[in-house]
């Protein structure tokens, strides 16, 4: 799917890291939430409450989740989903545009 369709977009921007990391909410007809978001180079720790999917559109990235044993990387086109009440760190080594799905 190239685009969504029937939703409502928050014009504030989530601006993380100095500006270095930002996105935009979406929310949908059904209630769930998704958020467009572009990374620039550098590491970044995040926080999550519920649990959340991960779309690379494009970029590429090492990701360390929770209970990992080493780096994973992730390409554009690729996924990974991240455990609610978790904590996970991003090494973004080229520009990233991705997809955040907030999963209940």
């Amino acid at each position: 799917m190239s685009e969504f369709s029937n939703v409502t977009v928050v014009k504030k921007a989530n601006v993380y890291f100095g500006g270095n990391v930002s996105s935009r909410t979406i929310r949908f007809a059904d209630g769930t939430l998704k958020t467009l978001g572009f990374m620039l180079p550098g590491e970044y720790t995040f926080n999550t409450a519920d649990p959340e999917l991960m779309e690379i559109l494009d970029g590429d990235l090492d990701v360390w989740l929770p209970g990992a044993q080493h780096w994973q990387t992730v390409k554009g086109s690729e996924s990974f989903n991240v455990p609610g009440n978790a904590q996970f760190t991003v090494k973004i080594k080229a520009p990233t545009d991705y997809i955040c799905s907030f999963l209940k």
